[in-house]
Formats: structure tokens, C-alpha cells, sequence
């Protein structure tokens, strides 16, 4: 079995409880969209509701890769929940665009500003104070 020609890495890290940073690294294809998955799945389970996702060093993405952002973006909206995506690089920010997938998903140039986009976000019904 040959080793993989774009091998993807994928770093989670919790700025908070309920919320996972996947670092993404590499091409997000056909080839490596499974294991990105994963990841995301793995993250769900453990009750992570808002997902940032860094794809700052993807250089390449196809429509695998879009369709597992928008398959958690559904699955955390459920929950309620968010997702971001944060600093794609340009070409992977084009494809989003002609996609369309950046008017559904919120880009954004920081895990800053995607926090704070995450703070602004309503949970669910207000309960009044007592």
C-alpha cells in the first residue's frame, strides 16, 4: 500500500469546554476527508458544540472536504451549535466562495473573532431572570 502523497494533520485543541480548534494541515481530499471526519465525529461525542476550524495551511480542498464542513455545520446547528471556519487560504477561500459554502459557513481571520462570533450567537430560548 503506497504511503499517502498529501498526508493531512489535524491538531484539536479546546479554547473552551464546548468549544474544539481543528488546526488542519495538508490537502482535505478525497484521500484524507475520512480522517478529518473522524476527528470532527470524535469531538461531537465528547459534547463539543461550536467548532473553529483553521484552514489556514490546507492549500487544497475538494468537495469531500466541503461536504464534511457542511455535514457538522448541520449536525451543530442540532445541537444548537456553530461552526467557523477560520483564515482558509486563498485558493480554499475561492472555493468556498464560488460554492458558496462562506454564505452559510462565517469565515473568519482569527480564532478571536471566531469566539466572538460564538458569544454573539443565540442558544436557544431566553429564560427571563427571576
Amino acid at each position: 500500500m503506497p504511503i499517502a502523497q498529501n498526508p493531512l494533520s489535524v491538531e484539536v485543541t479546546l479554547p473552551r469546554e464546548d468549544v474544539a480548534l481543528l488546526k488542519v494541515e495538508g490537502y482535505l481530499d478525497v484521500d484524507t476527508a475520512t480522517e478529518f471526519q473522524h476527528h470532527l465525529a470524535n469531538q461531537l461525542h465528547h459534547g463539543r458544540r461550536h467548532f473553529l476550524l483553521d484552514l489556514s495551511d490546507v492549500p487544497f480542498m475538494d468537495s469531500s472536504g466541503m461536504n464534511i464542513i457542511l455535514r457538522v455545520y448541520q449536525e451543530a446547528r442540532d445541537l444548537p451549535g456553530s461552526v467557523h471556519i477560520i483564515s482558509p487560504a486563498p485558493a480554499v477561500l475561492r472555493i468556498l466562495d464560488l460554492t458558496g459554502v462562506s454564505i452559510t459557513v462565517p469565515v473568519s481571520d482569527s480564532v478571536e473573532e471566531a469566539l466572538a462570533r460564538v458569544d454573539r450567537e443565540p442558544e436557544g430560548p431566553a429564560v427571563p431572570d427571576a
